[in-house]
């Protein structure tokens, strides 16, 4: 048997499960959006026509790609220091930056909720402090959830840059200045390059993630800030509407998978070798 059929052997019954459990499931969802009497292209239609669901899923793109930046630009930095830590110091640094992914994402969502609301801890410190002369309303609004969801994702990021990071040789650096480049243009043409794939790979997750939460937008976002995943909720187990909370599933799967060939494709222009 050639290596190739070998290694088709040996993956085929993993293989086998993902169609089995993931893949199947995910097109008999999609397969319900193309039955309807009017047209099988009728219930996106609907979607795409509707003031109200555009506006769901551009807020939702909007808080999306908020979250993902800040959380590319918090995590870099908090990533570049914790590879450049003395190995004593790194090993508390990185747990210190993955401790929250210790806590259900429902819990640390609800301590937005003491922090936030009208009587929590934030308002108070700022009417203690004199700054504002009544309680601030920061509880469901589209704020609140960016930065639940910036605390949620950031130590994902992290995780996910802290190895690209290590990889850089600290020499390459120093050649670089000893030769006249300035800390800026060694970040540009040195560090940035070389931890394309990091970041990439990183914002990707911390987009998915964000596009695809429903515990956090549910809390702290409310009706008022209704974002995919709990309109999705609502029309599959308030409403019922088993076929267009399908739709909305179709939608974020072709969002979802839009955003991985396009950062894909971004990452193989800034860095062919890694692509």
């Amino acid at each position: 048997m050639s290596p190739r059929l070998r290694a088709w052997a040996l993956s085929a019954p993993a293989l086998l499960l993902v169609l089995l459990f993931l893949g199947l499931p995910v097109l008999s969802t999609l397969a319900t959006t193309f039955g309807d009497p009017k047209g099988p292209f009728s219930q996106y239609a609907a979607f795409f026509n509707s003031r109200f669901r555009m506006t769901v899923l551009w807020r939702t793109m909007e808080v999306a790609v908020i979250t993902t930046v800040i959380s590319v630009f918090l995590g870099f930095i908090t990533a570049w220091v914790v590879a450049r830590a003395p190995a004593r110091a790194k090993s508390l640094l990185i747990i210190a930056a993955v401790f929250p992914l210790l806590t259900g994402v429902v819990v640390r969502s609800f301590a937005w909720l003491v922090i936030l609301g009208k009587n929590g801890i934030l308002n108070d410190f700022l009417l203690w402090s004199g700054l504002i002369a009544e309680p601030l309303s920061m509880l469901y609004t589209e704020g609140a959830v960016i930065v639940a969801m910036v605390y949620l994702f950031v130590p994902l990021m992290v995780l996910t840059l802290v190895g690209v990071l290590e990889g850089i040789p600290q020499d390459l650096t120093e050649a670089a200045a000893s030769l006249g480049a300035t800390p800026a243009a060694t970040f540009r043409q040195v560090i940035l390059p070389m931890a394309v794939p990091g970041l990439i790979v990183g914002a990707v997750l911390v987009f998915t993630g964000s596009f695809t939460s429903y515990a956090t937008p549910q809390l702290l976002g409310g009706e008022r800030q209704m974002m995919m995943g709990t309109f999705l909720y609502q029309r599959a187990m308030v409403t019922f509407d088993w076929v267009g909370a399908s739709t909305i599933a179709a939608v974020m799967v072709v969002v979802t998978l839009s955003t991985v060939l396009v950062m894909t494709r971004i990452a193989r222009r800034l860095n062919p070798v890694a692509g």
